[in-house]
């Protein structure tokens, strides 16, 4: 009896490791058939260690729904699941249905990746456009039935045309345009509708009804920190295999050294995030930040902010408080704010040990000698030195007597192994460059595979989290700590984040400010947390991008652009007012109109804005003169055009209809100088419907009166190329038109009085905020975004 427990135990655990939640995990224990299914699809696929939830979900569907003895090629699709290049529902049902009618000397992988939708991504704006598409072939009933209708035909519609679209992104479209078409909803649809009694026919057939299969949650929905273990399996001794051929170390604490750690922490997760003080923060750190504060958010622990000063030369007091100030401002709270170097005694005493114990020795070989050494995996001339000597040459090398260049101590470690992060790794340097948090007092300085394994556990870090590039480290990683007896903590790494149409490298970054082709580390242009809060970007929005994109190890994570941009259009859509303003101005005088008056109208700040709530409206002035795009008018109209032209009418936005009675042109015969036009008081006048010809504008407050002038500036994508560091000569990449500034645009009074930070919504034109450059008469707006496609831009619908 107590075996069988035991066994249910292990096998309850196997199943949470691979992400499934705890009531499906003991109700799949409870069904014998479906254990032992799942269990020989975890050991097939090779995730007996645990898996993201996003992938064991997937393989619980496989062994619930898609049996061995019924799936012939299932080690293919277990493959294909476990790397990512399968990763929806849709995809695997997909996959099984090619694989089910596929005879195993007939498959072909590429026939099988196009029919299940490898590698294709599906863009925010052709989910949009697709949405809008259904909804206006669909738009007369969806306003009979209003929140009545099935909404399960408008998804399914959806997925016969995208079938490999995010589904949660699919969801909040799909909800956004239904708010967007009904507003609220009223009493009357939350109402039952009234069943009418029908006389039964002489015979009735039963039809089968099909069940709209419910959306999957996206990884956006599931809990991306449940890939990491609690600090008390920190003293496992095995080895940990994500992939068939990718074995990775673990840490092997002893029992006592955990039992003294958890007495330290409490049990509680400890991590940290340690930026090199050496630049700037990018959208690339967010993510760190996510993983490292977000970790120790979930699990009710501690994160230190540790600047990992560990090279005097390239590190400046500016970027280490733009770091505190950019961590605070994305919403983390440090639990201590450190340096490495506050621990320079330590590692050093540490270092000594290390050369007493045999396991480090001071070198005097070139930079270049070493990496010839390296490549043939040959010894150094001085590795098997006396202890003593190396002892009495580190002293020497602390107290300044030897010259810069001329030794290092480096680890003993083992130059014939298959990892190049062994070949016997540089523990200490001599720079004589004083150092911008410790002083003067030390002339060498500890590398960061020294140190930063040593103050990970100094610092009693349960979850040491990094980037992929950092696996291969592991090994010098444990094996110095465990050279050392000191605590191992747990490591594990995850994708970096790279954005399209930008360069990540901070030494890219550096170029581009210190050569000027941008305005500095805070350009709005950069992917730099600065530039992006310039901008006008919240950090919100930015966690919540990074939340979406979620923590795995598949490193594929070469991310679009525009799902940055839907993050901040969610949120700015909920946030930021609506103001009028042109960018472009084309003057029309209104002939109808007093010359000498001017009439306050109303107009909305919020699209659902009710007539009571009079914050939710602004004043804006109406007068004879008055200012729209010059793309919203042409002297030929056309079918499709929903513009002013001569003898056309349109509406003026909370304002009157006025149509185009006479076009005054400059000497050129060519040039527009202005449009003459008749309003229409009563309003009886019908443009077309809905947003169609319906035009944002700006008027004279007074008579003779300019209105208020702004400038603008509106910022493209940096590089033309999705990945510009792939290129040879990346720098010929830059796009020359990334920045345009409008000096001469309008705007609605309500602006004048907008501070730095601020956002708006400008009808039609997209999402906005005022720069730090702005001066009291003098307002600077930076485009945020533009709207959705579905909106139009300037001139079109």
């Amino acid at each position: 009896m107590g075996g069988k427990n035991e066994s249910s135990s292990g096998t309850l655990e196997l199943f949470l490791k691979i992400g499934l939640d705890e009531r499906t995990a003991k109700n799949t224990v409870a069904n014998n058939k479906v254990t032992n299914n799942l269990t020989a699809v975890i050991h097939e696929a090779g995730v007996i260690e645990g898996c993201n939830r996003t992938v064991g979900n997937l393989l619980y569907t496989v062994a619930t729904k898609y049996p061995a003895n019924a799936l012939a090629h299932r080690p293919v699709l277990l493959e294909y699941v476990v790397s990512s290049k399968i990763k929806t529902p849709a995809q695997l049902e997909a996959a099984f249905s090619f694989l089910s009618n596929t005879a195993s000397e007939s498959l072909h992988l590429k026939d099988f990746e196009e029919a299940c939708g490898v590698g294709i991504e599906v863009s925010v704006e052709d989910i949009e456009k697709t949405v809008s598409e259904i909804f206006e072939l669909n738009k007369e009933s969806i306003l009979a039935m209003r929140y009545r209708t099935n909404v399960g035909d408008i998804f399914a519609n959806i997925r016969k045309k995208l079938p490999w679209a995010d589904p949660k992104i699919v969801k909040q479209l799909v909800d956004s345009k239904m708010y967007e078409l009904l507003g609220e909803r009223t009493a009357a649809d939350n109402e039952k509708p009234t069943k009418q009694k029908k006389e039964k026919p002489a015979k009735v057939e039963e039809k089968k009804v099909a069940v709209e299969t419910p959306l999957q949650p996206s990884e956006e929905e599931l809990n991306p920190f449940l890939n990491f273990p609690d600090p008390k399996e920190n003293f496992k001794v095995h080895t940990e295999v994500f992939f068939s051929d990718r074995p990775v170390l673990r840490c092997c604490n002893s029992k006592e050294t955990l039992d003294k750690h958890l007495m330290v922490t409490g049990s509680k997760v400890y991590s940290r995030f340690p930026p090199e003080p050496n630049g700037y923060l990018h959208i690339g750190h967010a993510k760190a930040m996510f993983v490292s504060f977000g970790l120790a958010r979930e699990r009710d622990g501690c994160c230190y902010l540790r600047f990992d000063d560990t090279n005097p030369e390239a590190e400046k007091k500016e970027y280490i408080d733009h770091i505190q100030e950019i961590v605070n401002w994305m919403g983390w709270k440090p639990f201590k704010i450190t340096y490495t170097s506050d621990y320079f005694q330590e590692l050093y005493e540490l270092a000594v040990e290390l050369i007493r114990r045999g396991h480090a020795y001071v070198d005097h070989q070139t930079a270049e000698e070493i990496k010839e050494y390296r490549e043939k995996k040959k010894n150094s001339p001085w590795r098997d030195r006396a202890i003593s000597e190396s002892l009495r040459l580190f002293d020497e090398m602390k107290r300044g007597l030897i010259e810069e260049g001329k030794a290092t101590l480096r680890m003993k470690q083992d130059m014939q192994s298959d990892n190049f992060n062994m070949y016997d790794l540089i523990a200490y340097r001599i720079k004589f460059t004083p150092h911008p948090h410790a002083g003067d007092k030390w002339c060498i300085y500890p590398s960061y595979d020294y140190a930063h394994c040593i103050v990970d556990s100094l610092e009693n870090i349960t979850h040491s989290l990094c980037t992929l590039e950092f696996e291969t480290r592991r090994a010098s990683y444990y094996w110095l700590l465990h050279s050392l007896d000191l605590y191992q903590p747990y490591v594990w790494e995850y994708s970096r984040l790279n954005v399209t149409n930008t360069v990540m490298s901070k030494r890219k970054l550096n170029f581009l400010v210190t050569n000027k082709h941008v305005d500095g580390w805070d350009d709005p242009r950069l992917m730099t947390l600065a530039g992006l809060r310039r901008r006008g970007v919240t950090s919100s929005a930015i966690n919540a991008f990074v939340r979406g994109i979620g923590i795995t190890r598949s490193d594929n994570s070469m991310i679009r652009m525009d799902r940055l941009e839907y993050h901040i259009r969610e949120e700015l859509n909920k946030t930021a007012a609506r103001a009028m303003v042109v960018l472009n101005p084309l003057k029309v005088v209104i002939t109808n109109f007093d010359s000498a008056s001017v009439m306050d109208l109303e107009a909305k700040k919020w699209p659902d804005a009710q007539t009571e709530d009079s914050s939710a409206f602004y004043k804006v002035p109406f007068s004879n003169v008055v200012y729209i795009e010059q793309s919203d008018f042409r002297m030929k109209d056309a079918k499709d055009y929903y513009g002013l032209a001569p003898g056309k009418s349109v509406l003026l936005r909370y304002a009157f209809p006025i149509k185009c009675t006479d076009v005054v042109l400059a000497d050129d015969n060519q040039t527009i100088v202005e449009i003459r036009a008749e309003y229409d008081p009563s309003k009886k006048t019908k443009p077309k419907v809905g947003s169609l010809g319906v035009l944002h504008w700006v008027c004279e407050p007074s008579p003779g009166v300019e209105p208020l002038k702004v400038e603008v500036r509106l910022f493209e994508k940096l590089f033309n190329s999705e990945n510009p560091a792939e290129l040879d000569d990346w720098l010929a990449d830059l796009n020359p038109n990334s920045k345009k500034v409008v000096t001469g645009a309008y705007a609605v009074p309500l602006l004048k009085s907008a501070a730095v930070g601020d956002r708006f919504q400008f009808e039609r034109l997209g999402y906005f905020a005022v720069d730090k450059d702005s001066a009291p008469d003098h307002l600077v707006f930076n485009r945020i975004v533009t709207l959705r496609d579905s909106y139009g831009k300037v001139g079109g619908k």
